[in-house]
């Protein structure tokens, strides 16, 4: 993953390592893609198993996650029942931000997203990272000034791969 920050790699082993299903989505999924895009956190959409919640929160907790927006700044940790919701989770952890989503664009949750991510292999690690088609879809779908800045880079980037093709 050497196109990712170190601790950003460090992050994603460590959620692999765990066994934690997970796609990665947002910025992180389009540097994956070969995007050149600036970002400062890591998106994932994770599987809302139990036991795949219970995976992510021990690795949430090895890392001291806590949501960042506590403008009291009381640490305060998620929770499972945070982590079986439809809710955004924005952590931060000793590895930089991290932001657990359960559900991204239009209710969409792992199983809806998994069969458009490629796994991306660098290595030991092994991830999945949403495709440039639905990425641009999701982007599209949310609808923020910083996502439709984003869309002529994965669109250029697409048209790039399908001429390589």
């Amino acid at each position: 993953m050497s196109r990712l920050e170190e601790n950003w790699t460090e992050l994603l082993a460590r959620l692999a390592a765990a066994k934690v299903e997970f796609v990665v989505v947002g910025g992180v999924a389009a540097i994956l893609n070969d995007v050149v895009y600036r970002t400062d956190d890591i998106d994932v959409v994770h599987r809302r198993t139990p036991e795949n919640i219970e995976r992510l929160m021990g690795v949430l907790d090895s890392l001291d996650a806590h949501f960042r927006n506590d403008l009291m700044r009381r640490k305060l940790r998620p929770r499972p029942s945070d982590l079986a919701g439809h809710g955004h989770l924005l952590l931060r952890t000793t590895l930089g931000k991290l932001d657990v989503l359960c559900e991204i664009s239009g209710q969409r949750g792992y199983e809806e997203l998994a069969p458009h991510a490629r796994e991306i292999v660098e290595r030991d690690l092994r991830v999945l990272a949403l495709d440039l088609p639905m990425l641009i879809q999701v982007k599209t779908e949310a609808g923020r000034d910083k996502d439709f800045q984003a869309i002529p880079l994965l669109l250029a980037t697409l048209e790039e791969r399908k001429k390589r093709a």
